[in-house]
């Protein structure tokens, strides 16, 4: 293990200098300079990872945590200096993980769970001419079992595959299509 000298000057204390070498590394870092965004991961890294973990219940933690420093290297160019690096870096990881909790909620609310999902589409009146609507049955589905729907049904995509795609599970996808097709029969079924 190497150990690097640091000499200091009479009155300047460790703590000072560390933050002249972290506003230095931000701008150099702002300008694209690699290695000084390297030396901000590197010091960065363990309060972030651990931000992260608290307040994901440690799901997903690398994920996230490399989330936050992608989202620093995109947003380093806005940071004025009106706080100190790493209490605008902590707000950063906040945001990147209340954001991921959004997505997340919003994911799960396309995907409906329950038996009231059959009662969405009343059956229709019967017709004479025995005319099938099926682009306007579609429409009327919720969003995530029309999703799985189309790519299942109409695209010839794999369970797997859909899962990959919506990041779900294969069968939360299996569920979601059943409904779909049920739903699809109850309505286009009314029109015979």
């Amino acid at each position: 293990m190497r150990t690097e000298a640091i000499l200091l000057r009479p009155g300047t204390t460790l703590t000072a200098l560390s933050r002249t070498d972290t506003a230095d590394d931000v701008a150099l870092a702002a300008g694209g300079d690699v290695r000084a965004f390297e030396r901000l991961y590197r010091a960065h890294l363990p309060k972030v990872h651990s931000l992260v973990r608290r307040m994901a219940a440690g799901r997903d933690t690398d994920e996230l945590t490399q989330d936050v420093f992608v989202r620093l290297w995109q947003k380093l160019g806005s940071f004025r200096g009106e706080s100190a690096f790493g209490t605008w870096l902590h707000r950063l990881a906040v945001n990147v993980v209340i954001e991921r909790f959004r997505a997340d909620t919003l994911r799960r609310q396309r995907y409906h769970v329950g038996e009231d999902i059959f009662e969405v589409l009343p059956a229709r009146a019967t017709r004479g001419d025995l005319s099938m609507d099926f682009e306007s049955a579609l429409t009327k589905l919720p969003d995530g079992a029309r999703e799985i729907f189309v790519l299942h049904d109409v695209e010839g995509y794999k369970h797997r595959e859909i899962a990959e795609l919506l990041e779900i599970s294969a069968g939360t996808s299996k569920a979601q299509l059943h409904r779909a097709r049920m739903i699809l029969r109850r309505h286009l079924g009314g029109q015979q």
